[in-house]
């Protein structure tokens, strides 16, 4: 794949995963940026790609500088009991407290952290998962990550056997035609720009409620 995508412009990254397997990781990262040099390189954690707490004490030794970045799942569904037998306020403070854990602490190393998928069902029947998004919302505001929303499409031209499946964490209808849930994609704007760095365009304030703490941010949802 990164042979095929090599000089195309709209592709700038190439992400891959090791599974268990975390000495493959330098081996997979050298020979995607030997095939495809422009890209940058994004490595997967373990256990379907929420743990890389293995990168306290294993570095990652690559020829290259500059290109490589970590990503990270997490859904509603990935910490279930949590959420299940937490009040709000204490699940959403332990989830912090495992996401910072296994991977948020890349952050503070000066590493590249990408959320590179997170969703629940837009229906916003599932309280759990509701209460998850709520605690994502303010996470992602308060550390500025950059984040990519599962997914996009509201369907499957077939799945598990059936026609034109629908996937209820898809930002569009069933038939593409429309968003599933106007109310979200307005809180998804929100966490567009970004909090940190240098702002060129006017200071405006938002709140973000994290369950149990309330934090403010400044920046122009526009």
């Amino acid at each position: 794949m990164a042979t095929l995508f090599k000089g195309v412009p709209n592709v700038v990254g190439m992400s891959f995963e090791a599974k268990d397997r975390i000495c493959l990781l330098s081996t997979g990262a050298e020979a995607v940026h030997i095939a495809n040099p422009n890209v940058l390189v994004i490595l997967s954690g373990l256990s379907y790609d929420t743990d890389l707490s293995f990168l306290r004490n294993h570095s990652v030794n690559l020829t290259f500088t500059r290109k490589l970045v970590y990503e990270v799942h997490r859904y509603g569904f990935t910490d279930a009991k949590i959420w299940e037998y937490s009040n709000a306020n204490q699940a959403c403070a332990n989830v912090v407290d495992i996401f910072m854990r296994s991977a948020g602490f890349l952050l503070g190393q000066g590493w590249p952290l990408f959320f590179s998928e997170f969703g629940m069902d837009l229906r916003g029947t599932n309280e759990q998962l509701n209460r998850y998004m709520n605690c994502f919302f303010a996470l992602a505001a308060e550390l500025d990550f950059d984040w990519n929303k599962w997914t996009l499409g509201g369907s499957y031209y077939i799945k598990q056997g059936v026609t034109e499946f629908e996937e209820t964490y898809g930002l569009l209808h069933w038939n593409t035609s429309e968003p599933r849930n106007s109310s979200f994609l307005e809180r998804l704007s929100a966490i567009q720009s970004p909090f940190q760095g240098f702002l060129n365009f006017p200071l405006k304030k938002s709140i973000f409620q994290m369950e149990k703490f309330c934090r403010k941010f400044y920046f122009n949802p526009g």
